[in-house]
């Protein structure tokens, strides 16, 4: 059996109005702190870690209804009546369904190069090299490295990969709970089955990399008929890690619309 849902681990920086940002999958709030730390110069910031991810609680469910309710919960715990929120990837889908849901909870909100379409993107490449390595065997974190190498050749990547790895008690673990990840895949990737007349006015910004297949002609169709005051904007040179390729023109679009 897998405990209840907890709440969300998070962190904090900053004074002012309240800015929470979603992380990816296999992601977390720790990839976000340059930016949060920029951003908190105008907003108390909240990075989140969400379920499977960080330090935040494993369970065997996951998908968007529960994570927007995770998010809701975590809301309420910290007596947040409104907040901005800035969504990547899976987060940015979590991002959608809260301000669908509730829509009174987030005043404008920041979606980074995701839809809320079902996409056909496979991640088995990188989560059964994962699932297959013998981590007990490994001394070191570039022990880790070095065994995942072949499989997953990207340095960038594989670094990325790398960050859900910690030691604990002599031994290594993952942050992210891969088992659990694989399972609900499809969830991840797709997107929940709303009615075709579904609608969101809040003020919203899609952000997109200019070499990222995320947001396209098909993507934007959608977005423009589900929601009421949104653009869509590119930042260039990048791909689907925006934020982490392109820091600084991300960070200036993203200021130009949260701070109007």
């Amino acid at each position: 059996m897998t405990a209840a849902p907890g709440l969300l681990h998070f962190t904090r920086t900053g004074n002012g109005e309240p800015l929470v940002i979603v992380h990816g999958l296999f992601g977390s709030g720790k990839n976000w702190q340059s930016l949060g730390r920029l951003f908190s110069n105008h907003f108390e910031v909240f990075t989140v870690d969400l379920r499977n991810h960080g330090q935040s609680f494993h369970h065997d469910e996951m998908n968007y209804e529960v994570m927007a309710e995770d998010l809701y919960r975590l809301l309420n715990h910290l007596g947040i009546p409104s907040c901005r929120l800035i969504g990547h990837s899976m987060g940015g889908k979590t991002g959608i369904l809260l301000a669908l849901q509730y829509p009174h909870l987030i005043s404008r909100l920041l979606v980074a190069d995701i839809a809320p379409v079902s996409y056909s993107h496979a991640f088995d490449h990188l989560i059964e090299p994962v699932l297959a390595l013998a981590l007990d065997q490994c001394e070191s974190r570039s022990a880790v490295d070095k065994a995942l190498q072949e499989s997953i050749p990207d340095n960038l990547l594989r670094g990325f990969l790398l960050q859900n790895l910690e030691r604990n008690n002599q031994h290594w673990r993952w942050k992210v709970n891969w088992p659990a990840i694989k399972e609900n895949l499809q969830q991840i990737t797709g997107f929940p089955d709303l009615p075709g007349d579904w609608q969101i006015n809040t003020p919203t910004l899609f952000i997109r990399g200019e070499h990222s297949d995320y947001i396209g002609a098909a993507e934007e169709a959608v977005i423009a008929a589900h929601f009421k005051q949104a653009t869509v904007s590119t930042v260039a040179t990048a791909g689907h890690w925006l934020h982490a390729e392109q820091p600084q023109q991300f960070a200036d679009q993203a200021l130009d619309f949260l701070l109007d």
